[in-house]
């Protein structure tokens, strides 16, 4: 006898330059890790543009981009940016604000989407992360991300050619038009089988939470819908009787 399952999604609407995105994949896999039934979901990675805008500088500092982004002086850049890096540290996270380059996030995400096609995009999410936030590379070089590519499994070749064509560019786009129909107006975003949401790097007892809630509803679900397939001789539509 077979049985059709299947797993309930939870997506996570993010954008690689958004520091509270980090800190909150951190504190949903804390979330993920405490879940017994976390062999029932599946993630997947949406994309979002903070600044599409952004034309990418590798000559000026984030702290002079974002002060010349909100009007504030550069100081008072400073001391919000140490302010995050304090939140990171308490997930374990090292953010080098002043290494980071200040880089437009499109060509990252096209690089998500092709991970996604391997089956690897948490682990493209959390390179391009670390690479952003901590080890000071430009997410919007082919070269960089021909590397994080390489670390993770996937074929640089083969990538080269997707950064090169665009080839995701519509994926891309869709995930973000979907963000405003949704009504998404910032991240990280997480939304759990089209139920309910948890805006922000929000404490892991809230992903918790909305995890156990969620999940529960989603499995009483598929008990009420699954059908179990006791398995005898059928023809197929292609003639075929067995």
């Amino acid at each position: 006898m077979n049985t059709v399952t299947n797993k309930m999604k939870v997506e996570i609407w993010s954008d690689v330059m958004c520091p509270f995105c980090y800190i909150g994949k951190r504190k949903f896999e804390k979330a993920m890790a405490q879940f017994a039934d976390s062999s029932n979901i599946e993630v997947i990675w949406k994309s979002f543009q903070l600044s599409p805008d952004m034309v990418t500088d590798t000559t000026i500092s984030t702290y002079q981009y974002l002060a010349d982004h909100k009007g504030i002086p550069v100081a008072d850049a400073k001391h919000m940016s140490d302010q995050v890096t304090q939140s990171a540290a308490r997930e374990g996270l090292v953010y080098n604000f002043d290494n980071a380059v200040v880089a437009n996030s499109f060509k990252a995400h096209l690089f998500t989407h092709y991970a996604k096609s391997y089956g690897k995009q948490d682990a493209a999410e959390e390179a391009l992360f670390k690479a952003y936030f901590t080890d000071g590379k430009n997410i919007d070089d082919n070269s960089v991300l021909l590397s994080l590519g390489v670390s993770i499994g996937l074929d640089a070749t083969d990538l080269n050619n997707t950064l090169l064509t665009d080839k995701h560019e519509a994926a891309v786009e869709a995930d973000i038009i979907e963000a405003g129909e949704l009504g998404i107006r910032g991240v990280p975003f997480f939304v759990f089988d089209r139920k309910y949401a948890v805006s922000g790097a929000q404490d892991s007892s809230v992903f918790l939470q909305t995890l156990t809630q969620s999940v529960g509803e989603w499995k009483t679900q598929q008990s009420a819908s699954t059908i179990a397939v006791t398995d005898g001789a059928v023809c197929t539509p292609d003639g075929v009787c067995e």
